[in-house]
């Protein structure tokens, strides 16, 4: 059995490790072969969009399904003392709590592990490609694809399955704490809530491990150390009452378009990308410039690599690790959706009322949200061009996470679960996606480490058409995690 006393540099550990490896493993591909992959399938084929997607959601049922679906297959797993609860406070999304004691020689009054992960869905998105759909579970060489499986539905599933690991090869584990919501893609409104009502259940925690975030490629176990912040909002222009023919009104009546134009100029430098709102930037952390400077010089190619382009369409920058900080330490402006706007089969020639354009932005991890919220709303509404009628509404906001230091045990358990489960080291990098309860459990568990992590991949294309879980990374992450788990029982 393996002792909670031996440094992971010592021999003896090395040992002792080097004959869990190919267990978990094993056991890892068993389950998921047998019993993940199958209850992947089942949730995949449910749509149970997140709640900003689907204000029905509780009359349609499609969440309380996944729920029932993932808690039903948790509850089945040989656990020791595993406990399984579905909460649901009044007018809040589901949260599933699973609990499971300290195992073999791990101290059960130690602060305990969080385990983390969400279920529900982005909405469908257009461009699937023919034999493919966000329902549809299809099942191609290694990969699966359909909505949510790598987006987060996998998590349960390997969280479980890691600790279950570390049990069947009789190591140890602290207390675990494992958390599924269902509001993440709508920025988590309810996780906090949960947490504060199961604080006491919850206790301390000195190790969180999150599996909604990403990687650069497959070869390696790939750490998030920052993710940005971000702020949305409708932007309404409305010069007319009604629409009016455009050979009567057109040269009198300014176009509502134009001037959103004008005001966009205000907050993006149209030729370069650059957002011009200077409360949405911050100065880039030394050792965050020297992790991209690192990590670029290591992938085989970079970023933009990834991306299908379009004709010959070019990135904004060619330099690999300026690619990195563009997508993590830089503010970004994207216009996600409109309104106002016919379908090109019923446009006539009107000069249209009113425009409506929804704006998405991405802040670096240390930018405050709610200062840049407020300067971009003065920006945007402030001396309105040619009087229009402007409004900025439908804010939410949300701030950024940038990670404390690894701690040594932690930074050796990554790099040498990496090598055990992938064949290489692992790498750090900051991930350009937002995952908005980060921030939170920071403030929440101060001493505590995270270790943030996810089979979000090249070209795995989440909240976008052909979304696939790559199962053969999904299955590694699994293991390394169970690896993770081992090494701190030890602290």
């Amino acid at each position: 059995m393996l002792g909670v006393a031996l440094p992971l540099g010592c021999p003896a550990f090395r040992a002792l490790r080097s004959l869990l490896v190919t267990s978990f493993a094993d056991h890892v591909d068993c389950v998921w072969e047998r019993e993940i992959i199958p209850a992947l399938r089942e949730y995949v084929a449910i749509p149970n969009v997140s709640m900003h997607f689907d204000a029905d959601w509780k009359r349609n049922g499609h969440m309380d399904r996944a729920v029932s679906l993932v808690s039903a297959w948790c509850r089945a797993r040989p656990l020791v003392g595993l406990k399984v609860e579905v909460v649901e406070l009044p007018d809040r999304t589901p949260l599933i709590l699973m609990e499971i004691p300290a195992f073999g020689n791990a101290d059960e009054r130690a602060p305990a592990v969080m385990l983390y992960g969400h279920l529900d869905k982005q909405p469908e998105m257009s461009g699937w490609r023919e034999g493919l759909g966000p329902w549809t579970p299809v099942i191609e060489g290694d990969r699966l694809y359909g909505r949510g499986g790598a987006d987060d539905g996998y998590s349960a599933f390997a969280s479980l399955t890691a600790i279950e690991a570390v049990q069947a090869e009789d190591g140890s584990h602290r207390r675990c704490v494992v958390l599924i919501e269902a509001s993440e893609e709508s920025g988590s409104p309810d996780l906090g809530a949960y947490v504060d009502h199961l604080a006491e259940r919850i206790g301390d925690v000195d190790l969180v491990i999150c599996l909604d975030s990403g990687c650069l490629d497959f070869d390696r176990l790939w750490v998030t150390t920052s993710l940005r912040g971000l702020v949305g909002g409708t932007l309404t222009v409305e010069v007319l009452e009604e629409g009016v023919h455009s050979g009567d009104a057109s040269g009198i009546v300014p176009s509502s378009f134009r001037i959103m134009r004008q005001l966009l100029d205000r907050i993006e430098d149209a030729s370069t990308g650059r957002v011009l709102v200077a409360e949405m930037s911050t100065d880039i952390p030394d050792d965050r410039l020297v992790e991209a400077q690192q990590t670029a010089s290591e992938m085989p190619e970079p970023a933009s690599a990834h991306y299908r382009w379009a004709g010959s369409t070019r990135p904004m920058t060619a330099d690999p690790a300026e690619q990195l900080l563009a997508r993590t330490w830089r503010p970004t402006l994207s216009v996600i959706g409109s309104s106002g706007f016919p379908p090109f089969d019923r446009a006539g020639n009107v000069l249209r009322p009113s425009t409506s354009l929804i704006l998405s932005f991405r802040l670096p991890p240390t930018a405050s949200a709610v200062i840049a919220a407020e300067a971009v709303t003065a920006v945007l509404v402030g001396d309105p061009p040619g009087g229009a009628v402007v409004r900025f509404d439908g804010i939410e906001f949300a701030d950024g996470w940038n990670a404390p230091s690894f701690a040594p045990w932690l930074a050796a358990s990554l790099d040498a679960a990496s090598v055990d489960s992938f064949g290489s080291g692992a790498r750090t990098f900051g991930e350009g996606g937002s995952i908005p309860f980060m921030g939170m459990l920071g403030r929440r568990f101060p001493n505590a480490q995270f270790v943030v992590t996810g089979v979000l991949g090249p070209s795995t294309n989440a909240h976008g058409p052909n979304e696939f879980l790559h199962i053969p990374t999904a299955k590694r992450i699994t293991s390394a995690m169970a690896r993770v788990l081992t090494d701190h029982a030890g602290q």
